[in-house]
């Protein structure tokens, strides 16, 4: 694949800072987005910056919220015409369903989900008038299979799932290719920035239950901060592999769980996709 023009949402750290260095290696030319680059971020923007001094693509640290369309138009109006678009800015949850607010629950939905929207509205216009183009929408494994006590992020990466399987139908034929990759767990620091449950009330009202979270949680925090953890630089050459695949040949959804083997999403992918291509086929869409 040859020098591609590429936005990556969410880089400040994480998979997302893994990813722009990986592609800005490969010689493209990357357009890091993340909010506040000259403040609360500015030490991750001069990083990426630093980092793509001395590699063959470019780095372009832009200011992006995702929460704000006005914020999002811009920064992909200035990024210019695109050949690629990563979606992976996001935030996740962990505690009882119960205890979380609808607040808290619109928070994540309008990161993890809106969040996306406003970047596809943004972008696929110019894809669409090209007839081409590449989106990467990073979901979980949690989009696929419940690991419970984290209900917002979990509703919202199934909602994610939806979103973007509805656009790669409704884009099939227009040479725009939609794809879903789905990580597990990685020791990208994503756990200690969750969201927990803001009504403490309805936390003591469960009693010796209020402590499932932990009894969930612990075993894989303990695993993903130990040696035997795996590298999240997995995910991000994963992201440089599909990029690489030729035009069309894409698939719908990656897997990238070494962890646990990402046994159960493969074969709720393996099914899903089966019955998508034969409804779509109904449906007279082009596969």
């Amino acid at each position: 694949m040859g020098h591609l023009n590429i936005l990556i949402t969410g880089t400040s750290s994480g998979f997302g800072a893994l990813t722009a260095r990986t592609l800005v290696a490969a010689g493209h030319t990357v357009h890091a987005t993340m909010r506040d680059v000259t403040g609360l971020n500015s030490e991750a923007a001069a990083a990426l910056t630093a980092f793509a001094a001395d590699q063959p693509g470019d780095m372009i640290t832009r200011d992006m919220d995702i929460a704000d369309e006005a914020s999002v138009n811009a920064a992909c109006t200035d990024a210019g015409p695109l050949d690629v678009l990563i979606n992976n800015a996001g935030i996740g949850a962990s505690g009882l369903a119960e205890a979380f607010t609808p607040e808290q629950y619109a928070q994540l939905f309008d990161i993890n989900v809106l969040g996306v929207q406003r970047t596809l509205r943004a972008v696929l216009p110019d894809m669409r008038e090209r007839g081409s183009g590449l989106v990467i929408n990073v979901s979980s494994i949690m989009g696929r299979v419940i690991i419970p006590c984290a209900n917002p992020y979990t509703a919202s990466k199934w909602a994610l799932e939806g979103l973007t399987e509805g656009y790669r139908c409704e884009l099939l034929g227009t040479g725009i290719e939609v794809v879903i990759l789905e990580p597990g767990g990685f020791p990208s620091g994503f756990m200690s920035r969750m969201v927990t449950p803001a009504d403490e009330d309805r936390i003591t009202s469960y009693g010796d239950r209020a402590a499932l979270p932990r009894k969930v949680w612990a075993p894989f925090a303990e695993i993903l901060a130990g040696p035997e953890a795996p590298s999240p630089q997995l995910v991000a050459d994963e992201v440089a592999r599909i990029i690489d695949q030729p035009a069309g040949s894409r698939p719908a959804r990656v897997v990238v769980d070494p962890l646990t083997g990402g046994e159960g999403p493969e074969q709720i992918n393996a099914v899903s996709d089966a019955v998508q291509t034969e409804l779509n086929r109904m449906f007279g869409l082009e596969t």
